[in-house]
């Protein structure tokens, strides 16, 4: 080992830092990077191929099985990404614990409310019964 490294041999097999920790944090985030790449490349593609871009075509367009699915992971993977991403911008930026915590507990519950307004809106397009 080097003079400048503070990972350990073991430290380095598995993956983490100094701190003991943070390895899987980081193959999170490159994970639902990655997801959130593909589905968006699908939502795009989806889209172009519609041959109109009108509210029922949408409604019918979303309310396949095959296009209900990828958007629930698309929104799951979006909010999961961006809380994330705004919880290592409050662990670089907030130094007070108590104001730490606070905000985590502030961005977590706001993800999960906007997660699940979302999905309960796809839900609400996918089991909508069909007009005759």
């Amino acid at each position: 080992m080097s003079l400048g490294e503070s990972a350990t041999p073991l430290g380095k097999v598995k993956g983490l830092g100094s701190a003991r920790e943070g390895g899987g944090h980081w193959l999170e985030e490159r994970f639902t990077s990655v997801a959130l790449v593909l589905l968006s490349f699908w939502l795009l593609f989806s889209l172009v191929m519609l041959p109109k871009f009108e509210l029922a075509t949408l409604k019918e367009w979303l309310s396949s099985a095959w296009t209900a699915i990828p958007m629930a992971l698309f929104v799951v993977a979006a909010f999961k990404h961006g809380l994330d991403g705004l919880k290592v911008a409050v662990d670089d930026y907030v130094h007070d614990e108590g104001n730490r915590i606070a905000l985590h507990y502030l961005l977590t519950m706001s993800a999960i409310a906007g997660a699940s307004v979302a999905l309960f809106a796809l839900a609400r397009i996918v089991f909508a019964p069909v007009a005759a």
